[in-house]
C-alpha cells in the first residue's frame, strides 16, 4: 500500500551528476540527475541511480535508471503528494525522513530529496 505524503512536500531532484565530474551512465540521457539508491535486498545506499524526467499525457514520469541497466518508472503525483509506481505490479511504500522521501519497491530503495512548498494560505 502506498503512503500518501502531505501536499506540503514536493520531490526535488538534485543537481546533475555530470556537474560534479561523475560520468553519466550510458543508458541515461545527458542531464540526468543522481540520487541515492540501494538495489536489491540488503544493499547499501550509494549515489548509483540516475533520474530522467518525462511526460506521458498529463503524467509527470520519473525514470530511475540503475547502474546495472535496470530501471523503474514512477509518476510524480500532483501537488507534491509523493510518487506512485507508473508501471509494474510491485507495491510502493513511501516515508518522509527529514527532507528525504524514501521509496521502497520490491527489494529496491530510493532516496528522493524534497523541499517544502510555500503554503498558499500563508500557514
Amino acid at each position: 500500500m502506498s503512503l500518501r505524503i502531505s501536499s506540503a512536500i514536493a520531490v526535488l531532484l538534485v543537481a546533475p551528476a555530470c556537474s560534479q565530474g561523475e560520468e553519466v551512465q550510458a543508458q541515461a540521457e545527458e542531464g540526468a540527475d543522481a540520487i541515492e539508491c540501494a538495489i536489491g535486498p540488503g544493499s547499501d545506499f550509494g549515489p548509483d541511480c540516475l533520474i530522467e524526467r518525462t511526460t506521458d499525457g498529463d503524467a509527470q514520469v520519473l525514470i530511475v535508471r540503475h547502474a546495472n541497466g535496470g530501471f523503474r518508472r514512477f509518476e510524480q503525483l500532483p501537488d507534491g503528494a509523493g510518487i506512485a509506481a507508473y508501471d509494474g505490479a510491485d507495491v510502493v511504500e513511501q516515508s518522509l525522513e527529514g527532507d528525504t522521501l524514501v521509496v521502497k519497491v520490491g527489494g529496491d530503495r530510493y532516496r528522493f530529496p524534497t523541499r517544502a512548498k510555500a503554503d498558499a494560505a500563508g500557514e
